[in-house]
């Protein structure tokens, strides 16, 4: 496997930027997630506001078509701004509106990605743990930390953390960045092939994407798996 370059490599890697500059649920008696916290005991620091943390989110694990996409962003200290949570949470112009910001104030940002053919010849499992091997080759920083609940076997130890979307500021910030990169790319493959409805559904199993499938046949930017999973229900539903 070919290591992740900056930008225009074969695996696609952009890395920009270098240098280095949740409310108490009383119900469940949960404790606050306190950022500093997290850091200190994670990582084992003792002055948690000089590190260097890098969040990393994936996009478009759940589509049909489309490659699987990943951010990872090093925000500076004492980074602010209204609209950093969870892309999830954002509408389209949200996003692209904070992606702006993040892309130009990071202190290190990358994205990366896993084609297609690499997803279908290795597994959507594998994709989604080496897409954040690559971001943790592509940035530097004092520790790393993925949303989600993987095991991720890197050059540096990567910390999982379910939730670390909604908790994390930089992993939100990398989810952004991740979001509206792959939007991007869905709006292009759209043009080539319009008729699945990309730039609306994005690559998801929306209605118009399935019926799409089933008039004109898979394209080549669609992951076999899903392909075979969605004409097992077919037949079902016909059976």
């Amino acid at each position: 496997m070919t290591r992740p370059t900056v930008s225009n490599a074969a695996l696609r890697v952009t890395a920009l930027g270098a240098g280095f500059g949740l409310g108490l649920d009383c119900r469940a008696a949960m404790p606050r997630f306190r950022l500093g916290h997290y850091i200190s005991t994670t990582f084992a620091v003792t002055d948690w506001r000089a590190f260097r943390l890098c969040g990393m989110d994936e996009v478009g694990r759940g589509a049909y078509a489309g490659p699987l996409v990943a951010g990872a962003v090093v925000l500076p200290q004492r980074f602010r701004h209204p609209l950093l949570r969870d892309s999830k949470l954002l509408s389209a112009k949200q996003r692209e509106e904070v992606a702006e910001v993040i892309r130009r104030e990071a202190v290190a940002w990358a994205v990366a990605e896993v084609t297609v053919e690499e997803i279908n010849a290795r597994g959507l499992g594998w994709a989604n743990a080496d897409i954040f091997r690559r971001l943790v080759d592509a940035v530097l920083a004092d520790g790393y930390c993925c949303d989600g609940n993987l095991h991720v076997i890197a050059a540096q130890p990567v910390h999982s953390l379910v939730a670390g979307d909604r908790l994390i500021p930089a992993v939100s910030a990398a989810s952004i960045v991740a979001k509206v990169h792959r939007d991007a790319l869905m709006t292009t493959l759209h043009n080539a092939a319009p008729h699945y409805g990309w730039a609306r559904n994005k690559g998801y199993g929306a209605p118009e994407h399935r019926a799409a499938i089933r008039e004109h046949g898979p394209h080549p930017a669609h992951r076999r798996v899903f392909m075979a999973h969605l004409m097992q229900t077919e037949l079902s539903l016909a059976g």
